[in-house]
């Protein structure tokens, strides 16, 4: 297993906290591993021990052009003896469109580069079970993780934490690490999520995640009223920024020296700090989950000249 006690809770202090009835500590999950870091190897650490449990070859996912779950689970899956396979978006990409997709076909996985149109149908029955007959004996895992093992996986970050805040913030894509985090609060926490986005119903996507992983409706109905979103934050559209984020994450670094990436952590952060200013009377003690993200977003960010690191 990859070791989790490298996520260190790492108290920030920073001039928009300082001015403000606050106080911020993160969750480094980043430090979890180079590959398989944040809440990548949470949402796959149950999905793999089931695979091996099953006897299964390997395992098959989906995901994008710079995604860190296909990253993550390549290397997983090559330390645990285990083959992958990623079904990309975007049927024009090769292995060596990128360093990340190099990187992932240098732990072993192969790929399946799919147009967009059918990418997009990547959830529908008929789909996962053409993938599952053209593949058997594979393990198949949602992108992201975001199953009900995935979800497991992620409950265990607050347990890590001794559970002393009033606040848990979380960037959210699948809504995996946010439903896991969620459903591990304890009396008197609530959880702000911050979706990378543009118009994604997050309450309805946790909803229907909690309900397909078995817990009861009105069990989940309460524990979403929990749930705070910050929905300002997404600059866009899923793996969309501009030059203020990357200045912003610049920033940051130089006053933390954590580094940031531009598709989730990095607008988490910025959701965090219009958070703050607007709410400065209010004590609180906040929880940052940093959920990894840095080899694809690093990548990004190199793109456009700023280099955290």
């Amino acid at each position: 297993m990859f070791d989790t006690q490298k996520s260190v809770l790492q108290e920030v202090h920073l001039g928009f906290i300082n001015k403000t009835n606050k106080k911020l500590f993160i969750k480094r999950d980043d430090l979890i591993d180079e590959f398989v870091s944040g809440n990548k190897w949470r949402k796959l650490k149950y999905n793999i021990k089931h695979a091996i449990q099953r006897k299964n070859k390997g395992i098959i996912t989906f995901g994008g052009a710079y995604s860190n779950h296909l990253l993550a689970t390549a290397a997983a899956c090559d330390h645990y003896g285990l083959k992958s396979i990623g079904i990309v978006r975007g049927e024009e990409l090769t292995i060596n469109s990128n360093e990340l997709l190099n990187k992932c076909n240098s732990f072993g996985m192969e790929f399946l580069f799919v147009g967009r149109s059918e990418y997009a149908r990547r959830s529908e029955s008929i789909i996962l079970e053409y993938y599952k007959s053209e593949f058997p004996n594979y393990y198949l895992v949602p992108e992201g993780g975001a199953n009900y093992y995935g979800l497991i996986g992620c409950q265990e970050i607050l347990f890590e934490t001794g559970f002393d805040f009033d606040r848990v913030f979380i960037a959210q894509g699948t809504t995996a690490t946010s439903c896991g985090i969620l459903t591990s609060l304890k009396n008197g926490m609530r959880l702000s999520a911050v979706p990378v986005l543009k118009g994604y119903d997050a309450l309805g996507e946790m909803k229907k995640l909690l309900t397909y992983s078995g817990f009861e409706e009105d069990w989940v109905d309460n524990l979403l009223n929990l749930v705070d979103v910050h929905n300002e934050s997404h600059f866009g559209g899923y793996g969309k920024y501009d030059a203020s984020l990357l200045q912003f994450m610049e920033r940051f670094y130089k006053d933390t020296s954590i580094p940031l990436d531009p598709i989730y952590t990095g607008k988490m952060i910025h959701a965090l700090h219009e958070y703050c200013l607007a709410t400065s009377e209010i004590h609180e003690k906040i929880l940052v989950i940093h959920t990894g993200g840095i080899a694809g977003g690093m990548e990004i960010s190199k793109k456009e000249g700023y280099v955290f690191s």
